[in-house]
């Protein structure tokens, strides 16, 4: 199966290298005063810290687990790296050269990082974090993810999902049956978690 460039892609395969730090959320983390670590290094203190990769292109919440870890992080994957755990809205803000276009919010099972129930178009603002500002007039799309104030992931790219003016966007999974509720359209739309299609409107 062929697969054209995305917007990722295109990214991975033409940006500075003293720009790729951005997209290692351990270091993101760290240069956000977060308390985290890489496999290896122990906790502060017992407790739910969320664990993923340092580095995935594919984005999708792949690998990501709500941990409690007591000390040690041996056991952890190498190449992943544990972050306090943060509550609130998960929200996925887009900006065009530094200006805020979309905002949208998340809403899923607290047990998945990867099947979402339903993402909706918000009137939330929120300005693009200062640590990116010298990106702003270098990249022309920036996509920030929040959980609650907290800054958790950066993408060089914008939310196609949500393109000609859809404000709702119901994933459907393989197995499910298509039935679309009032007022939704189905459209195909596959990816590699196993989701088929989605209702929008």
């Amino acid at each position: 199966m062929m697969y054209e460039d995305t917007l990722e892609d295109v990214f991975w395969k033409t940006a500075d290298s003293e720009d790729l730090w951005v997209c290692d959320k351990l270091i993101l983390s760290s240069k956000l005063g977060y308390s985290c670590g890489p496999t290896g290094v122990d906790v502060p203190k017992p407790g739910w810290y969320v664990v993923r990769p340092c580095v995935n292109a594919l984005g999708l919440g792949l690998g990501t687990e709500k941990i409690w870890i007591e000390k040690y992080t041996m056991h952890l994957p190498i190449g992943f790296f544990w972050c306090e755990w943060f509550e609130g809205r998960h929200l996925s803000v887009d900006y065009k050269y530094g200006k805020q276009f979309l905002c949208v919010e998340g809403l899923k099972s607290e047990h998945t990082f990867t099947k979402w129930d339903k993402w909706i178009k918000t009137e939330d603002q929120i300005p693009l974090p200062k640590i990116l500002n010298t990106f702003a007039d270098r990249y022309i799309y920036i996509n920030c993810e929040f959980i609650g104030d907290k800054l958790i992931e950066v993408h060089f790219r914008y939310n196609e999902d949500f393109e000609n003016d859809i404000s709702e966007f119901i994933p459907v999974w393989e197995g499910e049956k298509i039935s679309p509720p009032p007022e939704y359209r189905y459209i195909e739309y596959p990816d590699i978690h196993g989701r088929i299609g989605a209702y929008v409107k």
